[in-house]
């Protein structure tokens, strides 16, 4: 009879559970959402967010507020959304170099993985190595030409350094290369941008879509890209496996993450809404000009994908020895 009644017991304390979900379900969002931007205003992270927010605002029915909180590659921003209440109304636009995060960070006051509920991964994009358009490199040989003979003398930045992909794509290449190249850290890509056309660093290793409006500006110069192909927003500049590094390939992501234990069915809403708005044809072709391609990850195999770059990246930070600094 005890294990009758203690199974009554959790069937009913589970129904209550489902109930209580699907109440949650149906009155989210009860108020405005806040999507934490980890970085600077102005760079890739934060021109997509803003971008697919505004168009899954409407379909939502509540404003959708983007806050910046640059710093500690991203770690500053991540901590807020994981103390968040896991209610869906604060989510963290992530960006690929959350995957390294715990590796490089070791004494975060938060699990980069187990503290966060994935919720869609919305975009990939190339990475780039770009000079000063009147930088004396004219090719990526050139750069790594000079690197190696004058060791230590170049500084180049990583696009917010830290966590970034951009950043540990480019200390990956260096150390396959055996390149001693100055690392400069910024708290976003919009100042190591700003840094690389004033003079400040030699080189930069960002995403794409950041350094492709300087490009066309005339401001910036791209020497390669990271992916295993040309970028369709870059098609006449060549890959790092064609140049100096065959087999090479890395590329940065995007999507958003919910606080752990948000329930299943506001993650499913806010999954659903996302989506809609990444299928947009404006938001398609906003992408495009960003040198961006969508994702189309729902929860499960965005989860599994960030579980399978965490493996990567840390593996590399580990075999690097890299610290953050």
């Amino acid at each position: 009879m005890m294990k009758r009644s203690f199974i009554r017991t959790a069937v009913a304390t589970f129904a209550i559970g489902l109930g209580i979900a699907s109440v949650q379900a149906q009155t989210f969002p009860s108020k405005p959402i806040t999507v934490i931007v980890p970085f600077a205003a102005g760079g890739a992270a934060d021109v997509l967010a803003r971008v697919i927010s505004q168009e899954a605002s409407a379909a939502l029915g509540q404003p959708i507020v983007i806050d910046n909180r640059g710093g500690a590659g991203g770690s500053i921003g991540a901590a807020a959304v994981a103390k968040a209440p896991a209610d869906g109304h604060t989510l963290l636009f992530v960006a690929a170099g959350h995957a390294g995060m715990g590796a490089l960070y070791p004494r975060l006051t938060f699990d980069p993985v187990k503290d966060f509920s994935p919720v869609i991964g919305l975009a990939t994009a190339p990475i780039a190595i770009a000079v000063n358009a009147q930088s004396k490199y004219r090719t990526l040989a050139d750069l790594v030409a000079d690197a190696r003979a004058h060791p230590g003398k170049l500084n180049c930045a990583g696009g917010g350094g830290g966590a970034t992909v951009t950043n540990l794509a480019f200390e990956l290449l260096k150390s396959e290369l055996g390149l001693q190249i100055t690392a400069v850290p910024y708290k976003g890509s919009a100042p190591a941008i700003t840094g690389l056309i004033a003079g400040e660093i030699d080189c930069d290793s960002d995403a794409a879509s950041s350094i492709l409006p300087m490009v066309q500006g005339g401001k910036l110069r791209a020497l390669a890209v990271t992916t295993a192909q040309r970028a369709s927003a870059l098609p006449d500049t060549p890959t790092v496996a064609e140049t100096v590094r065959p087999g090479f390939a890395a590329s940065v992501w995007y999507g958003l993450l919910a606080p752990a234990g948000t329930p299943r069915p506001v993650v499913d809403r806010l999954h659903r809404e996302f989506q809609a708005a990444m299928d947009k044809p404006q938001v398609r072709e906003r992408l495009k000009a960003l040198a961006a391609d969508p994702m189309n990850a729902d929860p499960a195999a965005f989860g599994q994908f960030m579980a399978s770059e965490t493996t990567r990246w840390s593996g590399v930070i580990q075999k690097l020895g890299l610290k953050a600094d």
